[in-house]
């Protein structure tokens, strides 16, 4: 039988206070989820000022980041080329950039989803969470 990694409480915990580190260094308000392979949440963290929207949009990116095994902005991408019948894809509703995989060993074993200002800028939180764990 095969092993793989799995994302923990203390793991969730230094990748939200990563995220979070670089949205206040950039005076963002966002909110950082924090998800298992399977897509289920495990950290919503908003930040004051942040929309409530935010919340249902950020769980959605990681949910689809960690059942897609990639990057939600793959699937923005798909659709904005033409790709509209992507949209019809079961389990995927935050195909915008910001949901980011957690890759361990070749393994997805969670991803983080950022939601508040530019898409671009949600990824470079959500990517800067994934650091700190050194995946």
């Amino acid at each position: 039988m095969q092993t793989k990694p799995f994302l923990t409480l203390d793991d969730a915990k230094k990748m939200a206070a990563a995220a979070e580190a670089e949205a206040v260094a950039n005076k963002w308000n966002v909110v950082i989820t924090i998800v298992d392979d399977g897509g289920h949440l495990l950290w919503l963290q908003r930040m004051d000022g942040a929309a409530p929207i935010s919340s249902q949009i950020a769980a959605q990116k990681a949910k689809t980041a960690a059942l897609g095994r990639r990057e939600s902005k793959v699937y923005e991408d798909m659709i904005n080329n033409g790709r509209m019948s992507f949209l019809s894809a079961p389990e995927l509703q935050g195909m915008l950039e910001g949901g980011v995989p957690v890759v361990v060993d070749g393994h997805t074993i969670g991803a983080v989803g950022v939601s508040g200002v530019k898409s671009t800028e949600d990824a470079q939180i959500a990517k800067a969470g994934i650091a700190a764990l050194g995946a």
